[in-house]
């Protein structure tokens, strides 16, 4: 689906003293330490050059500023509940962020001060898949225009209601030569619903192009919209080009039509300006738990796919699982990279998705760089289903995640915990990754939130390491014929029920918790990894954060139906110190970034920390309590004063109850 329907609570030092941009202290203001997009460049590596703040001093980074943006929303007043997934962008000497609601605000990046704030009026009562959320902006300096004329810098946000806005990055004022009166519509989709399609994530941008994607509720019917991925004029907001991954009614290889919408592009977009291609990740096509209508492997779903940005033609595209059964979208941000191999270097794309496989492909066509091989998986059972035999698996790097579970490698506390995640396993079909949902049961490991999942990764080029947050989390899901459907509703056990009308199937599905709440895999239940891209091997893998205070009541509480409310189980509090003796390694939202200081920055678990890494050896070096969790991704940037700041958005997430929800914006620097 989207990124999921429903969320659980669920650079190394310097190579050598001659490379100056990597010492402690060496300055890198203006451009240079400026974070001017979502994941710092076009092709998203999330790689500061910056320095100041290193491993030698990163222990007395203390708050410089927090910002209360006043955008929050419980989940009442006919309001979906609120998410703060921001990552801000620093450019030309101003900081743009954007709200759940929508609002675009600039500050001053020194203080925290609001500069402008710009409200496109969403409609915040359309039922939202994703609740509130919006996970930042896009900018563009138009080359016609000089400093001064209006709109010469713009700032793009694509909105929940399905708008592209463009705003004058001086004053928040609309483009008024864009669109109509700054806006354009992205409703122009077939299948369209208010609310069923929206957009969370920023647009890129791209040689005088704005791209855009969508977020889409596809787990609740077949006939979901159109997953389509469009580029418009950045000046004029006029429809340059469309690609659906989906075309309508098209026959995949067989005389039998078939019908299915999303497979969208939900995550971030990346870019290579220089070959003049965008990097598209495809999530599963609609519905995520039955395919029986749309036989074949489904291309260009779960994939990720190399359009030319000028045209919108396809260059290449390569599918990471066929015939999805198991909402194992393509959710990471495409990572552009260059790598270093047999004494060549090799553009590549970096891409992971949620089965916890990480796939290297060359950048211009798509050839595996590590080899990738079909294996056979486990088939279905299920009347009217024809599962694909096979599946790609990449040679190297190994998989990040557990991909198999027993009963005897259940985890428990105490030996009721681990007795009762035994026979819950017991009871499921358990085939290893890949194996279909069943009439019966299915585990299905690892769950649809991941493996990876939106966060995404962060790559040092200096040191050829990508550093992924991971999370390990093993679900359930049980088909449920049509007839029994809306009875199972009412009266089966509490969970996620969706209809998946139009197919012969409705779907139940939930975390496999203990007793004590929590998972029922072997910890960490989410981890910090560094790869060597290089060989494509582990160079350290460590814990991430502590699920010590995590209670599943309500940790999901997204209502069915039938009323119900997600997560296990009932009985338990909702706060406190639950598991004090609980292993380290939290579920993660949100993903890394790594600068020239040898330093990974993350937050996004459950614990509301941010925390500090040593590139070199994963040792944790600093930690900071949020206001609450910070799903979200950190970034970092310098000011000419030669004073480095690094921010992360800290508001708790629209599905996970057990954070409390804030609106703050924190800044971090030296003393």
């Amino acid at each position: 689906m989207r990124r999921v329907s429903w969320l659980i609570l669920v650079c190394a030092m310097a190579v050598g003293c001659a490379n100056l941009s990597r010492r402690p202290g060496a300055k890198a203001s203006g451009p240079d330490g400026d974070w001017p997009y979502y994941g710092h460049d076009p092709g998203g590596t999330r790689y500061s050059p910056l320095t100041q703040i290193n491993r030698d001093n990163v222990s007395s980074l203390k708050v410089a500023w927090v910002f209360h943006t006043g955008d929050i929303s419980e989940g009442n007043e006919g309001r979906r509940r609120s998410g703060f997934e921001n990552t801000p962008l620093m450019v030309a000497g101003t900081l743009y962020l954007s709200t759940p609601f929508n609002r675009v605000i600039a500050l001053n990046p020194a203080t925290g001060k609001q500069l402008w704030s710009y409200d496109p009026k969403t409609d915040l009562t359309l039922s939202y898949g994703d609740g509130l959320i919006n996970r930042g902006v896009a900018t563009w300096l138009d080359p016609e225009r000089r400093p001064g004329q209006p709109c010469h810098r713009r700032i793009f946000e694509s909105t929940l209601d399905a708008r592209l806005t463009a705003l004058d990055a001086a004053t928040g004022e609309p483009c008024r030569d864009f669109g109509i009166n700054g806006q354009v519509s992205l409703q122009q989709v077939s299948r369209y619903r208010p609310g069923w399609y929206h957009m969370t994530s920023p647009p890129t941008v791209i040689d005088g192009l704005v791209v855009v994607g969508s977020a889409i509720d596809d787990n609740g019917r077949a006939d979901m919209p159109s997953g389509v991925v469009r580029a418009y004029d950045a000046r004029s907001g006029a429809l340059r080009w469309k690609w659906d991954p989906i075309p309508p009614n098209s026959s995949k290889g067989s005389d039998q039509k078939w019908r299915s919408g999303a497979a969208n592009a939900w995550s971030i977009l990346t870019a290579d300006p220089q070959r003049d291609l965008v990097f598209v990740p495809t999530g599963s096509a609609s519905p995520d738990f039955y395919g029986g209508d749309r036989p074949g492997n489904n291309k260009w779903a779960d994939s990720v796919v190399a359009l030319e940005a000028r045209t919108g033609k396809s260059a290449w595209g390569f599918q990471l699982v066929h015939h999805d059964l198991w909402d194992y979208d393509t959710a990471s941000p495409p990572l552009l990279a260059t790598l270093r191999r047999n004494g060549k270097e090799i553009p590549v794309v970096i891409q992971g998705n949620k089965t916890g496989n990480l796939y290297v492909l060359n950048r211009e066509t798509g050839v595996p760089i590590f080899p990738v091989e079909e294996h056979p998986v486990p088939q279905s059972d299920v009347p009217g289903e024809v599962t694909s035999p096979t599946q790609p698996f990449p040679v190297a790097p190994p998989p990040l995640v557990l991909q198999h579970l027993s009963p005897n490698q259940a985890y428990g506390l105490t030996p009721a915990d681990r007795q009762a995640c035994q026979s819950a396993l017991k009871k499921l079909r358990a085939g290893g990754i890949f194996t279909p949902p069943s009439l019966q049961g299915t585990l299905e490991i690892p769950g649809s939130v991941g493996g990876m999942n939106w966060g995404g990764y962060a790559f040092d080029p200096e040191d050829q390491t990508l550093f992924v947050n991971v999370t390990n989390l093993p679900f359930m899901v049980k088909l449920i014929p049509r007839d029994k459907f809306q009875m199972a509703e009412k009266t089966g056990p509490p969970g996620e029920y969706t209809p998946q009308i139009g197919t012969p199937y409705g779907i139940y599905r939930n975390p496999l918790f203990s007793p004590s709440g929590l998972p029922c895999s072997p910890p960490p239940w989410g981890e910090l990894i560094a790869v060597d891209m290089s060989t494509g091997q582990i160079r350290w893998q460590v814990p991430l954060g502590s699920m010590a205070n995590f209670s599943p009541k309500c940790a999901v509480c997204h209502g069915t139906a039938a009323g119900k409310m997600t997560g296990l189980p009932r009985s338990m509090p909702e706060h406190g110190p639950h598991h004090p003796a609980a292993p380290l390694g939290s579920l993660s939202f949100g993903g890394p970034i790594v600068t020239a200081g040898g330093l990974v920055f993350i937050a996004g678990t459950t614990d509301g920390y941010i925390r500090a890494f040593d590139a070199n050896t994963g040792k944790e070096l600093w930690k900071s309590r949020l206001p609450t969790a910070g799903y979200a991704t950190p970034m970092t940037y310098q000011l000419p004063s030669g004073k480095q700041y690094l921010v992360i958005a800290s508001g708790g997430h629209s599905k996970i109850r057990q954070n409390k929800l804030s609106d703050a914006l924190v800044a971090f620097a030296l003393p």
